[in-house]
């Protein structure tokens, strides 16, 4: 067993340089009071590894909170102390308070403020040091720490480099557990592309560490409500594929969403549906936002299409190469007739 730690002690130290962490241990060397941040709409990875850095913060004597800036899905909710995060949208007075106080932020699984919506103007006023953890391409400039690698399979994936640099001995249960659901669910139960031999590795160290991969599957991918699974069933009827292209995409308006009693997580994982036809390599789900008077879009691809490159193009987003979202402030008809308009412009990227 002893080559299997030293192996992992190794590849722990991949994609950080070492600036990041001595600057980084240098910090914690003193008792801090942190501010961890996941981003706006916070899935599996961004709850995970927030999680996860906050139960090793508090474990080595730090003041930790996670502060969301909205709600979460349900099948989230069994996270290990997910049930003392502060929400912004339900405790601002309390939030600002946190904020107002801290002397390190972390912003994991973002690389851009304006991905924390109301927050961000609080986060750029702080004078607390800034210290980012993150996956994605681009990153922006606003961290005085970053630890960024855009070939890591997720955000929990890098926390779990980080903390088994810090501490190969700190994976307590509640620490791997959060961070296999991050790695699981970023890499579509280790089917994508950025899953290698090493996430392997990693998620045996968690499994060891006291992370049940029956009990997370179930708890995430077995809990639907009635609701929705008639949603999907919505979603799936309104299914379309565009003319001599490999891409379908599927819409859901506001009414439909109403009908089936929507709630915040009904839709993860709905745009992956149209990747499993045969020889479809670009799906893409189209959502109604009335509230925010947008359509929310996620794209999904397999291969060499980039949907992080079209998102940016075309939908002010962006996101990986294979998995990415964007928006869209006009109707839903106006939004499928640019989808289909912008398909067709990128059509010889598609090798058929």
């Amino acid at each position: 067993m002893e080559w299997y730690t030293n192996m992992m002690k190794t590849v722990s130290s991949q994609g950080m340089d070492t600036h990041f962490i001595t600057g980084l241990k240098k910090k914690l060397e003193t008792p801090q009071k942190a501010v961890i941040l996941p981003h706006k709409n916070p899935d599996g990875d961004a709850l995970g590894s927030t999680l996860a850095l906050f139960h090793y913060l508090i474990q080595n004597k730090h003041e930790a909170i996670v502060i969301s800036p909205n709600d979460y899905p349900g099948f989230l909710n069994w996270l290990p102390g997910q049930d003392q995060i502060l929400k912004y949208n339900r405790s601002p007075k309390d939030v600002r308070h946190k904020i107002d106080s801290a002397t390190l932020i972390f912003t994991l699984d973002f690389n851009n403020l304006s991905r924390i919506g109301d927050l961000e103007p609080l986060i750029e006023k702080s004078t607390a040091d800034k210290i980012m953890i993150d996956h994605h391409e681009s990153p922006h400039e606003y961290a005085s720490l970053t630890y960024s690698d855009v070939n890591m399979s997720s955000t929990c994936e890098m926390v779990y480099n980080l903390l088994n640099a810090l501490n190969s001995e700190a994976f307590t249960s509640d620490i791997a557990k959060c961070l296999y659901t991050g790695i699981m669910t970023d890499t579509g139960s280790f089917r994508y592309p950025a899953t290698t031999p090493t996430t392997h590795r990693v998620i045996a160290r968690l499994i060891e560490a006291g992370a049940s991969s029956t009990e997370i599957h179930q708890n995430i991918y077995d809990n639907s409500s009635f609701s929705r699974l008639k949603l999907l069933g919505v979603t799936l009827s309104n299914l379309k594929k565009i003319a001599n292209l490999p891409i379908v995409f599927m819409t859901i308006t506001q009414e439909e969403l109403n009908s089936c009693d929507f709630i915040k997580g009904d839709t993860e994982g709905f745009v992956n549906y149209g990747l499993s036809l045969e020889g479809i390599v670009f799906s893409c789900i189209m959502i109604e936002n009335e509230s925010e008077g947008i359509i929310k879009m996620s794209f999904r691809s397999q291969g060499e299409f980039s949907v992080n490159d079209f998102a940016r193009a075309y939908f002010n987003g962006g996101g990986h190469h294979n998995a990415a979202g964007g928006m869209s402030a006009v109707s839903m008809k106006e939004t499928v007739a640019r989808f289909e308009k912008a398909t067709q412009e990128v059509a010889e990227n598609f090798k058929m």
